[in-house]
């Protein structure tokens, strides 16, 4: 009589047995683990990103700012703006808090000559250059735009996205609620009208004024 074959055992089934088992409940803690920590990084790489694009210096002038009132301690003011950054010329008036986008830029792209007066609720989007020159007087709710946007296809008009700088000479006179668009260059000793939208350059020694803003007349060209 043959001797009976004593063969092998099969392997078990991945999951199959008491061992099995316990081998697929620490994978499925691990991967419990792995997910929030996942989350996580992601969370801490979004975070990172907005922030990164933060300008501190101007967080904090601008929390100081906003203490002050309007119309007074205007050498507070500028003194707040030059430490954000701001290049700001001397003799230079603040009556008001300012505001801008693109800030991580602001040193670079926002140049402020001597002697303006600027009135409050100003606006400047910085995302192209922004020169204003020496004398030069800035009312109330003036809004700078140097942003701007191709025409796109229908089915999203704003298409890609461009800068085009600001350029205000010296001496000029910017009206209340006037908005520049960009691009604008307005020459020395200029006027524009308040409530004007100048949408195209104005030449030196010129009162413009309107929606857009059309000249009216030439200005005596006189110190």
């Amino acid at each position: 009589m043959d001797s009976a074959r004593v063969q092998a055992p099969a392997p078990l089934a991945p999951g199959s047995g008491p061992a099995g088992l316990l081998d697929l409940a620490s994978m499925a803690d691990a991967q419990s683990d792995a997910a929030p920590l996942s989350w996580g990084r992601r969370a801490a790489k979004a975070l990172l990103r907005e922030v990164g694009d933060l300008n501190f210096r101007l967080l904090l002038a601008d929390a100081a700012v906003r203490l002050l009132p309007s119309m007074n301690f205007c050498l507070l003011r500028r003194t707040l703006y030059r430490l954000a950054g701001i290049r700001i010329g001397k003799g230079t008036t603040i009556l008001g808090r300012m505001e801008f986008t693109e800030t991580h830029r602001l040193q670079s792209q926002l140049e402020i000559g001597s002697r303006v007066i600027i009135n409050k609720r100003f606006f400047a989007d910085v995302t192209g250059p922004v020169r204003i020159g020496d004398g030069v007087s800035i009312g109330h709710h003036v809004v700078l735009v140097t942003a701007a946007h191709d025409l796109g296809p229908s089915g999203g008009r704003a298409g890609p996205g461009r800068a085009l700088g600001i350029v205000i000479e010296d001496g000029c006179w910017i009206g209340a609620r006037t908005t520049i668009l960009p691009g604008v260059r307005i020459g020395t000793g200029s006027v524009v009208a308040a409530g004007s939208l100048v949408a195209a350059d104005v030449p030196p020694n010129k009162l413009v004024g309107g929606v857009p803003a059309r000249m009216i007349k030439s200005l005596p060209d006189a110190p």
